[in-house]
């Protein structure tokens, strides 16, 4: 009796050993994939193993309604989303093979290509502004004009992508973010927030729903990241070149999950922030006014031009120098292909018709 009770528990032990490997957690599994009866049909095929990694924001929804309306798994693929604190952490997390696919921004596998990781950008999933500048509300007002930054203190969390946005922006307003001021890198958006409210920053840079929660806590939007930068790239989709060099069908079964999920966000509001809210633990009000309101846009378009933008910008302010060729590490084809193939299955549908006229005039 004592020796099968301890073979139980070294199996139960072994278990969430494995569970933890891939160094974020993982998502709660969530009993109503069951429910829908695409992925009743899909549970008789074999699933493709897939782990994706994530940041808890309100613009990483398409993973979520991928997941929980039996998308992936209708694609052949059964995805474990892994949560992760920071962009960093997240990339590391994909340069050692743990995450097959990441959200992490753009600044952040930009940054990792520079410095010499083989990674390619082959999707979106959240872009313009979901970012935003917050501080107490008797400095706000005059930080909405970036020339008055100069001499204060900017918190930021390293890699983000509206840490290059507002650099950008105060190079734009002719601000030496180098010289004429303090950036201070942390690792937590939450980390930001406290330097603020203390005192410690002047103001700080962060992201959805952590704008809302900043709101919440007495501080005060004074800058939304569209409105340094309109239409800015953010959250692309990036894993390993050789991961798509060696199963690309895999990887076009995942845009065409996020690109069902995105027809299904864009017209089932209520219930997509029904859906983010068991990945992002604040209250439903806050998700859906960070979800819906003007500053952030889910899509799971590559954005070509974006990027392109974003990468110049990158090394017009310093933050990085590099010569390379930055349209070797964006891969578009990935995308039109997946999209042309559910427009073959819905030829006259209008959410897909207009992603296609889209994906025209952000990429070609």
């Amino acid at each position: 009796m004592k020796k099968r009770i301890l073979t139980a528990v070294i199996f139960i032990l072994l278990s969430l050993l494995v569970l933890s490997g891939c160094g974020g957690k993982q998502e709660t599994k969530q009993e109503g994939n069951v429910q829908n009866p695409a992925t009743q049909e899909t549970a008789k095929k074999e699933l493709k193993t897939f782990n994706a990694g994530y940041l808890a924001s309100p613009g990483h929804a398409l993973y979520f309604v991928a997941k929980e309306k039996g998308y992936f798994a209708e694609e052949g693929l059964d995805v474990t989303l892994y949560l992760f604190n920071n962009s960093g952490e997240g990339m590391n997390a994909i340069i050692s093979k743990k995450l097959d696919v990441g959200n992490f921004g753009t600044t952040a596998p930009l940054k990792f290509i520079a410095n010499g990781q083989d990674l390619t950008i082959f999707g979106g999933q959240m872009e313009d502004g979901g970012s935003g500048m917050v501080a107490k509300p008797e400095v706000a007002a005059k930080l909405k004009d970036l020339k008055n930054l100069k001499g204060k203190k900017l918190a930021v969390v390293k890699l983000s992508t509206g840490d290059v946005v507002f650099r950008a922006g105060l190079m734009n307003a002719g601000v030496d973010w180098k010289k004429d001021m303090t950036v201070v890198e942390m690792d937590t958006p939450a980390a930001v927030m406290e330097a603020v409210k203390k005192g410690a920053a002047d103001a700080g840079l962060v992201w959805a729903p952590h704008l809302k929660n900043a709101e919440n806590q007495g501080l005060v939007v004074a800058l939304y990241s569209d409105e340094v930068e309109d239409n800015h790239s953010c959250c692309r989709q990036v894993t390993l070149t050789s991961n798509l060099q060696e199963k690309p069908a895999d990887y076009e079964k995942l845009l065409r999950a996020l690109i069902k999920a995105y027809k299904f966000y864009s017209a089932n509001q209520d219930e997509t922030v029904d859906i983010i809210a068991k990945y992002v633990k604040v209250d439903k009000e806050i998700i859906k006014a960070e979800t819906y309101g003007r500053h952030l846009i889910s899509n799971p378009d590559p954005g070509k031009k974006a990027s392109i933008t974003f990468w110049n910008n990158m090394n017009r302010i310093g933050y990085v120098s590099s010569q390379l060729n930055i349209k070797h590490h964006l891969n578009i084809d990935l995308y039109k292909k997946a999209l042309d193939s559910i427009l073959q299955e819905n030829p006259n549908d209008p959410v897909y018709l207009k992603m296609a006229e889209d994906y025209k005039t952000r990429n070609l």
